[in-house]
């Protein structure tokens, strides 16, 4: 398949999860790579690396935190030096707490929460942006489900991800004379370590003393439409490909919400 061909990707929190997913499925459109993570994340993006490279394509890993915008520029700078300028830009690095009610969160979560999941997108975009290719490309934020229908104890996460459907609306009409367009992409609950971890899954089933994946199929099922616990992070790579793409050229300011139907239960 060829719809990325001759295009480079810049994606945030590509070591693992869905940044991971993102990564490869494009790169198995034609497209090369600009994977950024952590410092902490080294490992996991080699791996990322290397399964870029064994599609064909070209990767450029890169160590930057989002909250640190001269990291990230030099991230751009890097990526931009061997693969050529930017087509697109996936804002996808996030973090997830679940401490509870909002009157109990404190103040070094609820900060965490809006300095990766809200200004990290902005340090993204304001360092990435201007390295795309004349002539226009995409930007694709991934949000979250929690960004449209409210999610009890978890305040500081639904802020952060609500408020860049905002922002992602500015930049769509800052960015669309440059014919750069910029959607958001709404996952559901993804079958990824910030799902499938020891203490969300503890969470879920206070009931019992060690929840195991099974554990938890029934109640993340009875969140939706359709009768699944949850996604693979391919179902949402799949669709952060079509915003990617030239076949939503004229797709900005819009919002895609893979979920499985959870937005939509009664």
């Amino acid at each position: 398949m060829s719809r990325m061909a001759g295009k480079v990707a810049f994606i945030t929190g590509a070591g693992n999860g869905m940044g991971r997913s993102h990564a490869v499925r494009l790169a198995e459109e034609g497209a090369d790579v600009v994977a950024v993570d952590l410092p902490s994340a080294a490992a996991d993006l080699d791996e990322t690396r290397r399964l870029v490279v064994e599609l064909g394509r070209r990767a450029v890993v890169a160590h930057a935190d989002v909250r640190d915008p001269a990291a990230l520029r030099a991230a751009v700078d890097a990526g931009v030096a061997e693969l050529g300028p930017l087509d697109v830009v996936v804002a996808n690095a996030g973090v997830c707490d679940n401490p509870g009610p909002a009157w109990t969160i404190d103040d070094e979560i609820w900060h965490r929460s809006l300095d990766v999941n809200l200004t990290g997108v902005w340090n993204t975009a304001t360092a990435a942006v201007p390295a795309m290719r004349d002539g226009g490309g995409s930007v694709v934020i991934v949000s979250s489900t929690a960004g449209i229908k409210a999610v009890a104890g978890a305040a500081h996460y639904s802020a952060s991800k609500t408020a860049v459907v905002g922002l992602a609306r500015t930049l769509a009409n800052e960015l669309g004379p440059e014919f750069i367009r910029v959607n958001v992409l709404h996952p559901g609950a993804v079958g990824t370590r910030m799902t499938l971890n020891p203490e969300t899954m503890a969470r879920l089933r206070p009931d019992l003393e060690n929840p195991s994946r099974d554990d938890v199929v029934p109640v993340l099922a009875a969140n939706h439409v359709l009768p699944v616990p949850w996604l693979d992070a391919r179902d949402v790579s799949n669709a952060l490909l079509f915003l990617a793409s030239d076949e939503s050229r004229y797709m900005t300011g819009t919002q895609l919400v893979v979920d499985a139907g959870l937005t939509q239960k009664v």
